[in-house]
């Protein structure tokens, strides 16, 4: 084999990184230990952001008091997914995790289907948020400096931003994320508190964890709006590759991260019906919308401390742009590496190891999408109508169907990798809690899919209810057709889907 002064051959302990022709075609191994993957992991589940504006859109559009049981409901489902997740995450070391999974499961074809499903959804999911981030600031600048500003101008400055901060090494992105995250979460244990110590005059009262509280044509909605609140957490297996022990710590990032998102929401949107009172949630939700939080703890904590809450729901608001922003850069790389994207979205940048041409596309895709959005939108600087915050309901639910299919798949194919492995008997109990995942988030799919007008604000027979759930189905139809392209015109393609680092072996058995 003919090497030159940039060809190497190595491997990393523990991170089974093996490279060839530089290391611009691997992500950097030991940047990550558990605090900051788990950092990077929480910041994109937004915890302000939930308890702020989905938890009161919930208990308002759906009437459902019953939101503190359904965040404990979704969590055993998840823990129930991440039991399968994250022992295939033993198995597969991918910056591509859920096509990754797919591929090792269900072949070549749905793998290469399940990539361009994550990489619609995720970019999705990120560029919605700039929609209602770019609301917010525009409301800060109104409130705090009396300058009005529209939407579309901190959007704009975010995804700059965040572009620029994702050709950084990770370990600086968690930390930038990882003191976002904390400050925000410690507000919001400082109101839970203030409120059960507050309540409303039916006291501490456990009405909303019971099981009557569930019933009525809402709930399957309420279930869709709540498992978005809990993505986020299923991103660990993509920054496997940059961490040292993958095998040990992805899996527990994993259940940390699904286990304290539920108990965090349960307790979060209990503390909303304490401090309004169960019988007063609903109506309190309907009058405040999304200044619910805010209209609690101006009455509890005073006005200082609801300023700073509203700072740092901007901030949180960031910290999952930024977050979404690596994750989607980095499934942009393993396709780029596997030859489902061009070679170039395949390597990284100098020496900060970022994937950096996958970082570029996300911005770009981004400040496309916000231009658009800010021609179209004809309204005055400050009214919260059409299409701004349309940018963040209708995108950011196009994502969380895609996460929610991918999450699905994954599980059928966790059974079928370790059935075809022979160790069914030896893995048998985490087959039988990644079938009972599956089933149940295909449930929730339907359930999202069925009642997509109402997630989106429109009205009854609204084409919106096909198209936007459509372009999850055309990702996924252009996705397999992808795939059996390959699989007929280049086979060597076709075989790397999935393979990650593995397929540097490859490189150097063809070269040698």
């Amino acid at each position: 084999m003919t090497t030159d002064s940039s060809s190497t051959s190595t491997s990393a302990a523990g991170g089974g990184i093996s490279t060839f022709k530089g290391q611009e075609r691997a992500l950097r191994a030991d940047r990550l230990g558990t605090g900051g993957l788990l950092l990077s992991v929480l910041a994109a589940t937004a915890p302000l952001m939930v308890v702020a504006g989905v938890m009161p859109t919930t208990f308002a559009v759906m009437g459902i008091v019953g939101q503190p049981l359904l965040f404990v409901l979704l969590g055993v489902v998840l823990i129930l997914f991440s039991v399968g997740y994250a022992e295939m995450s033993r198995h597969v070391h991918n910056a591509g995790a859920f096509y990754a999974y797919i591929s090792r499961g269900l072949g070549g074809t749905a793998g290469a289907g399940a990539a361009l499903v994550a990489l619609v959804a995720y970019n999705a999911l990120q560029v919605g948020i700039y929609g209602i981030f770019g609301f917010e600031v525009s409301g800060l600048f109104a409130t705090y400096a009396e300058v009005e500003v529209a939407w579309w101008i901190p959007a704009l400055a975010a995804a700059l931003a965040v572009g620029l901060l994702g050709w950084l090494k990770i370990d600086v992105n968690a930390r930038v994320l990882g003191v976002l995250l904390v400050i925000e979460v410690l507000l919001v244990v400082i109101f839970d508190v203030a409120a059960l110590a507050d309540p409303a005059k039916e006291g501490l009262s456990l009405h909303a964890f019971n099981p009557d509280t569930l019933t009525g044509a809402g709930v399957g909605t309420a279930l869709c709006f709540c498992i978005a609140a809990f993505l986020g957490f299923e991103q660990a297996p993509v920054y496997a590759e940059e961490t040292s022990r993958p095998h040990v710590l992805v899996p527990r990032v994993m259940f940390l991260a699904v286990g304290g998102v539920a108990v965090f929401f349960a307790l979060s949107s209990w503390a909303l019906t304490v401090a309004t009172g169960p019988s007063a949630i609903v109506g309190t939700s309907q009058k405040q919308s999304a200044g619910l939080l805010f209209f609690l703890t101006e009455s509890r904590l005073g006005g200082t401390f609801t300023d700073v809450l509203h700072v740092l729901f901007v901030t949180g608001m960031f910290a999952a742009l930024l977050s979404f922003h690596n994750v989607v850069a980095r499934y942009a790389f393993a396709m780029g590496r596997e030859g489902l994207l061009p070679a170039a979205f395949g390597r990284t940048s100098g020496s900060s190891g970022a994937p950096g041409t996958g970082s570029l596309l996300q911005t770009v895709v981004s400040v496309v999408v916000v231009i658009a959005f800010a021609i179209a939108d004809d309204k005055p600087v400050g009214d919260p109508t059409e299409p701004v915050l349309h940018l963040f309901t209708w995108f950011g639910n196009i994502g969380a169907l895609g996460v929610i299919v991918l999450m699905a798949a994954a599980s059928l194919s966790v059974v079928v990798f370790f059935v075809r492995r022979g160790a069914a008997g030896a893995q048998a109990w985490r087959l039988v809690t990644s079938g009972l995942a599956c089933v149940a988030l295909l449930v929730i799919a339907g359930y999202t899919v069925k009642d997509f007008e109402v997630l989106v604000g429109a009205g009854p027979g609204s084409s919106l209810s096909w198209v936007l759930p459509g372009i999850i189905g055309l990702a996924l139809a252009g996705g397999l057709v992808l795939g059996l392209v390959l699989r007929a015109r280049a086979p060597e393609k076709h075989a790397r889907i999935g393979l990650g680092n593995e397929a540097f072996q490859l490189d150097k058995a063809a070269s040698s």
